[in-house]
């Protein structure tokens, strides 16, 4: 019987937003680039806001609606910590 292992990633990011710096964490439930990313962030309520993140024409994008501004316009900058993270696997 073979066994397989996969990698789990997850990582937290320090991201300034809304004026103020939020925790970011990132959870992926295996080493690959095809899946989801699903991240997690308290606002300012302490309510947890989860949302997906996806690989779409090479870069990922928030696939969840209805997300407060604060988070969406940081898209790019998760783009970037993702891709950083895969680079460090």
């Amino acid at each position: 019987m073979e066994l397989k292992y996969v990698k789990n990633i997850q990582f937290t990011r320090l991201v300034k937003s809304d004026g103020q710096l939020k925790e970011f964490n990132f959870r992926k439930p295996n080493g690959k680039q095809e899946g989801p990313f699903t991240v997690d962030v308290i606002d300012v309520k302490e309510k947890r806001i989860i949302f997906n993140m996806e690989l779409k024409d090479n870069s990922w994008k928030i696939i969840t609606a209805g997300l407060p501004e604060w988070i969406t316009e940081n898209e790019s900058s998760f783009h970037d910590m993702i891709e950083e993270e895969f680079k460090t696997v």
